[in-house]
């Protein structure tokens, strides 16, 4: 009998950021010139980073590939969110939801390690500068970013084990604007509070776990610049509370949407917002254009450009 009452969903309907036409409209405008600037942006700094060889260093390699984890991040949720608030169809088929949940995990946990391998990566030039080369070889570079993906996947992997037997039988309305496990599991035809724990513990440890490792790394850096030289002590703190604003703004949404016991709608929304369309933008700001060979990079490469464009 629970065969025959058994009915499968097979698509879900997003209720989106707000009922109101007008603050629609707002968020339509808004996403669209974000995600505009996201992917000039990202873009421009993996573009930069490849063809210029004085960038082919393990600190600039990282940045590479942390812009274009970023450029992923937003293509995943916000084109998708535009398209619905642009036509009004909040729908996503089951199997495109649950392929979302796994690459925005995916994603998000790779990036969470790149940012832990970054931090090594400053560790070592500024408390190691003679072995810097040495430790930071290519291979060494390779291992950090394959590290990176193969935990991401396995992570997502493990996410996605816990609720892969999951039955949906109605409702199927997600109260967001994209697919992810909390609400997912939510709508589940069966008792979650398991599931929920075991989704909320895998992913609390990886994101609070990366989060402490970043800010011990940090201030160990500061303690050994304090050491070795005081004058160089402001400098590095103005550097790392940018980078420490970053790494803050990320880690803060994920270990709320995880770990807070009370999910509030509109602050969960609030907290997607900046992680997939603010953090973006924010990320080659602080780490690639407040640098002086970054922008005198791309400066290049724009003019590159410009004269290949008249030429042809």
């Amino acid at each position: 009998m629970n065969e025959i009452n058994y009915t499968k969903v097979s698509e879900f309907v997003f209720l989106g950021l707000s009922t109101s036409k007008q603050i629609r409209h707002f968020f339509l405008a808004f996403s669209m010139v974000l995600y505009v600037a996201i992917v000039l942006g990202n873009t421009l700094v993996v573009f930069t980073l490849a063809f210029d060889q004085h960038l082919h260093s393990p600190m600039y390699f990282l940045l590479g590939n942390l812009s274009f984890i970023d450029l992923c991040l937003s293509t995943l949720t916000v084109p998708k969110m535009i398209s619905d608030l642009s036509s009004g169809h909040n729908t996503i088929s089951f199997h495109s939801c649950v392929f979302q949940i796994f690459v925005l995990h995916v994603l998000g946990a790779s990036e969470m390690v790149l940012l832990v391998a970054m931090a090594w990566d400053r560790y070592v030039a500024i408390c190691k500068p003679l072995h810097y080369l040495t430790i930071m070889n290519p291979r060494m570079c390779l291992l950090l970013l394959s590290g990176a993906w193969i935990i991401g996947f396995l992570h997502s992997v493990a996410q996605l084990g816990f609720v892969v037997h999951l039955r949906f039988c109605g409702p199927n309305e997600i109260d967001s604007f994209y697919c992810d496990l909390p609400r997912f599991i939510k709508l589940a035809c069966m008792d979650n509070y398991r599931m929920e724990f075991m989704v909320a513990a895998n992913s609390g440890i990886i994101s609070i776990g990366t989060f402490f490792l970043l800010i011990i790394s940090y201030i160990v850096i500061l303690l050994t610049v304090r050491k070795h030289s005081s004058g160089d002590l402001s400098k590095a703190l103005s550097t790392l509370s940018a980078h420490i604003s970053v790494v803050v703004l990320f880690f803060g949404p994920c270990i709320f949407v995880y770990m807070w016991p009370f999910p509030t709608v509109p602050v969960d929304k609030f907290l997607a917002i900046l992680d997939f369309m603010i953090t973006p933008i924010l990320n080659p700001a602080i780490y690639t254009l407040r640098n002086k060979d970054m922008k005198v990079a791309m400066r290049k490469l724009c003019v590159q450009l410009l004269h290949f464009r008249k030429m042809s």
